[in-house]
């Protein structure tokens, strides 16, 4: 896909032939406490083609400062993410790799009266900072000596004081009018065990004050960060200043990406995986990339998505659908198009010999030859879908197989409707038709046309299947107040039980394929040779009109 510039890649730019920096340097910092979902994607994936537009490097730093929810499961998780994106970071470092330095960088604050050590409640604190319109209060604890502070400070790392009784604050201007230059916290106490560094540790630094010494350590030269963070940004600079870094990164800030009908919260995706609304983080409707990935979305479609998005200063919405675009422009071209029907109606050849089957040669994907082509069986059982086909004589535009119409079969015969078998309830089981010899499929036969053409599966050699059809989990709308986990469209997974063509023995797990009638689809990891299961990833069509 051709690259979009957008406004960072300019200062990156910009920033090379100023001599600001000599090379690019991004880092992807994750929060270790949940699975990575598209929202993820798409820093990483604009922070490493970014630097990598350039010759540049991008770090991969896991933001493992607040222990709580931090597991190596979701170290794991993010990991394989990145590699199946088909990113390789010059780097893994934890923001934990930088305990002891960040420890010694608030000293050094300390020791500059830059710092104190503060008794305040996190309600008094919050309470005496002031709002937009009156500035905040000092801390009666703001005054105390260097030397009371740095023993404090280092009793708070020893354990001598209890959550919440202390914390390291910075010493900047509580009339400030950026709020977050009001004493912000740098340091709080938590007696959790963390995942890396166990119990060493009961004090942890907080993300303002650890992130930017981290980045300055690393060399990276362009922090990106959403849009959120841009008032943060000047006590960003303030910590590296102050803390006489070498290395002066610049933090760069970008609008977000809303999805519609999509969830981008890991506090709503953790709740949903909780309350068993979902069978995990890995189910095909979550918007994680575990999910993403078994539903059958591939790497190109997600970053082709993401870079046609764009980046700016301004939060934006895009369409679901257009995920749905990129994955059908990616695969359109490399699938093998099969044939599946997913709602069986039975058809029986009345004038074919029972017992036979024969062999058609069918190309794999008509677009693209180079997938080579395969053999489909033809005899006197078939399926159809049963939306093929009508009881009741059909108006002028419909193009399928009624009673008394012939149609022409994918790469066989033409075949007429003559009469059907229903059940004791009236339900049609099967259509009785009679096929024509010479309408074989490559013979250049073209006397009369068919009422359209419709897709078959052979009955005795089918393979069944069962396909999983999905919608958006949650349905947004304006006037809905209820809460998200009661708005979950019942549709959002659908399961039907049908037949494929016996393509192949064994069906691999994540290979893609059109199902020519009905869209793409993936195998899922629960699929056996016995009984396949398919996930449809797209439908042919977008929704969108």
């Amino acid at each position: 896909m051709e690259e979009i510039s957008n406004f960072i890649k300019t200062i990156m730019k910009n920033d090379l032939e100023s001599g600001k920096c000599k090379s690019i340097m991004t880092r992807f910092p994750p929060e270790p406490n949940a699975y990575l979902h598209i929202g993820h994607a798409r820093a990483m994936i604009t922070n490493f083609e970014l630097a990598q537009s350039f010759g540049g490097k991008t770090n991969l730093r896991f933001d493992d400062t607040n222990p709580a929810k931090e597991d190596t499961e979701f170290v794991e998780a993010i990991k394989k993410d990145i590699e199946w994106l088909g990113y390789h970071p010059a780097n893994v470092f934890y923001g934990s790799d930088y305990f002891e330095q960040t420890y010694e960088l608030a000293v050094k604050l300390i020791k500059k009266g830059l710092a104190y050590v503060c008794d305040l409640s996190q309600e008094e604190i919050s309470k005496y900072r002031g709002d937009l319109h009156n500035p905040g209060i000092e801390s009666p604890y703001r005054n105390r000596s260097v030397e009371e502070n740095l023993e404090l400070f280092e009793n708070m790392k020893n354990g001598k004081y209890a959550e919440g009784e202390k914390v390291l604050r910075a010493k900047i201007d509580m009339s400030s009018p950026n709020i977050n230059m009001r004493d912000p916290v740098l340091y709080r106490i938590l007696y959790i065990k963390h995942h890396r560094t166990q119990d060493k540790w009961c004090i942890y630094p907080m993300y303002d004050f650890a992130h930017p010494i981290q980045d300055a350590i690393e060399g990276i030269t362009h922090s990106l960060c959403s849009l959120e963070y841009d008032n943060h940004r000047v006590l960003y600079d303030w910590v590296i200043e102050k803390c006489e870094m070498p290395n002066v990164p610049q933090q760069i800030e970008f609008g977000r990406l809303n999805i519609t009908n999509t969830i981008m919260s890991k506090r709503y995706l953790r709740e949903l995986v909780q309350s068993c609304k979902v069978i995990g983080y890995d189910d095909p409707r979550m918007p994680t990339l575990v999910g993403l990935k078994r539903r059958g979305y591939t790497p190109d479609a997600i970053k082709n998505f993401v870079k046609a998005s764009g980046l700016s200063r301004v939060n934006s919405t895009i369409e679901g659908e257009m995920l749905e675009h990129f994955l059908r422009e990616d695969l359109k071209l490399k699938t093998n198009r099969l044939m599946a029907v997913t709602d069986p109606l039975k058809i029986i050849i009345d004038n074919y010999e029972e017992g036979k089957i024969e062999y058609v040669d069918a190309l794999n994907n008509a677009e693209n030859e180079e997938l080579g082509s395969r053999k489909v069986a033809f005899s006197k059982y078939l399926y159809i879908e049963k939306e093929d086909f009508i009881l009741e004589k059909p108006n002028k535009h419909y193009k399928r197989l009624a009673l008394g119409l012939e149609v022409r079969l994918y790469h066989a015969y033409f075949i007429k409707a003559n009469s059907v078998e229903t059940d004791s309830e009236g339900n049609i089981i099967a259509v009785h038709c009679t096929y024509d010899p010479q309408t074989k499929s490559g013979t250049g036969f073209n006397e009369r046309k068919p009422n359209g053409t419709i897709q078959f599966v052979e009955a005795t050699t089918a393979r069944k299947a069962q396909f999983n059809l999905f919608e958006p989990l949650i349905i947004e709308s304006e006037d809905d107040d209820r809460s998200f986990l009661d708005r979950i469209n019942p549709n959002s997974w659908v399961i039907r039980n049908g037949f494929v063509e016996n393509y192949k023995p064994h069906f691999e797990e994540l290979e893609r394929f059109q199902f020519i009638r009905d869209g793409y689809y993936t195998v899922d990891k629960d699929s056996q040779d016995d009984k396949l299961v398919f996930n449809r990833i797209a439908p042919l069509k977008s929704s969108i009109k």
